[in-house]
């Protein structure tokens, strides 16, 4: 291995670990060294990525005591949008930059989302199961009540890229829509059919609720007993964001006593979620298995823009998706314009 070239290394736990492929491709057609590093904990990444300019991964978890023993590390890349595995501010401080994919799945993501808030509304799963089962008046017989889509009310809480793109999408359907997002911008939000509401407003006035937010401190169990209360009793909870945004407790004590219609879940507090939680049993409730992200075609965007970004770093160039703006960089990058 030549010594002198950059070293980017993917870091995940081998048994789990999809093989490497586009990524190989981009990568080693640059002339970059390319390792594949077996580790999950935080001795094992210290003392396998030591070489290491630039890391991506999609479980393994960087804290500051990692860090801190990567004198070598100039930036760590999330394959994927969310970066909650990654200690941002402790990156920042080793002058790290993070890095992450916030464009891979728009599209599949807010079709998951519509496509669970329709199989609450027609109670598409449980027909289908009656149907299969019991036969075709058993499964007639749950079709009262049913809701409608036309011309109900959508609240999206968190208005980036993903709930936009979902607002848009559910205005084909005639669905009003409102949302909640400090940090999006009024006119950035309208332009795609949001009108922006607090969080009470936007949870006592919808139909059906779909969550959006990036996980942090701030939206850790945003939805919890006292959002809850705010919804009507018809109202359906969807979730393909992160599983913390919601209180889970919270919400299995809302569906026991009624106090919403039901939930439409990709993710869960405990990924993969426990064979014993009660959500698997409850008739009112739609589970997915953390999937909405995933189609052939996104995957391989991924892989790609990933190889793609290491290359830059590795090159010394500015990557094109910084999670730390701020950050003071190890080595100089040149920006690009």
């Amino acid at each position: 291995m030549n010594k002198n070239r950059a070293i980017v290394a993917r870091v995940e736990r081998a048994a789990i670990a999809a093989p490497l492929s586009d990524e190989t491709e981009v990568i080693r057609a640059a002339g970059i060294n390319l390792l594949d590093i077996d580790a999950a904990s935080e001795d094992e990444i210290i003392a396998k990525a030591r070489e290491a300019a630039v890391l991506f991964t999609v479980r393994a978890a960087f804290t500051r005591r990692v860090f801190e023993n990567l004198p070598k590390l100039q930036a760590v890349i999330r394959c994927g949008i969310g970066y909650d595995n990654i200690d941002v501010d402790a990156a920042t401080d080793n002058r790290v930059l993070v890095v992450n994919i916030p464009d891979f799945c728009f599209e599949e993501v807010s079709n998951h989302a519509l496509l669970l808030l329709l199989a609450c509304a027609k109670k598409l799963v449980r027909m289908n199961h009656l149907l299969k089962s019991d036969g075709w008046g058993a499964s007639r017989k749950i079709m009262d009540p049913m809701g409608s889509v036309w011309g109900q009310t959508l609240g999206i809480v968190g208005c980036g890229n993903i709930g936009r793109m979902t607002a848009r999408k559910a205005r084909c359907f005639g669905l009003n829509v409102i949302g909640h997002d400090p940090y999006v911008d009024r006119n950035l939000a309208g332009e795609s059919g949001i009108a922006l509401k607090s969080l009470p407003e936007v949870m006592g006035e919808s139909d059906y609720v779909s969550l959006h937010p990036c996980l942090n401190r701030e939206t850790f169990h945003l939805i919890g007993e006292k959002e809850f209360r705010m919804m009507k009793p018809n109202a359906y909870l969807i979730n393909t964001s992160r599983g913390s945004v919601v209180d889970e407790s919270a919400l299995i004590r809302a569906l026991h006593q009624k106090r919403i219609a039901g939930a439409a879940l990709d993710v869960f507090e405990k990924d993969p979620i426990d064979p014993d939680n009660p959500l698997l049993k409850m008739e009112e409730v739609i589970l997915t298995p953390h999937s909405a992200f995933y189609c052939d075609a996104s995957f391989k965007r991924l892989r790609i823009s990933v190889a793609q970004e290491a290359v830059r770093v590795a090159r010394g160039r500015w990557p094109r998706n910084v999670v730390n703006q701020g950050v003071k960089p190890k080595v100089d990058l040149v920006k690009e314009g």
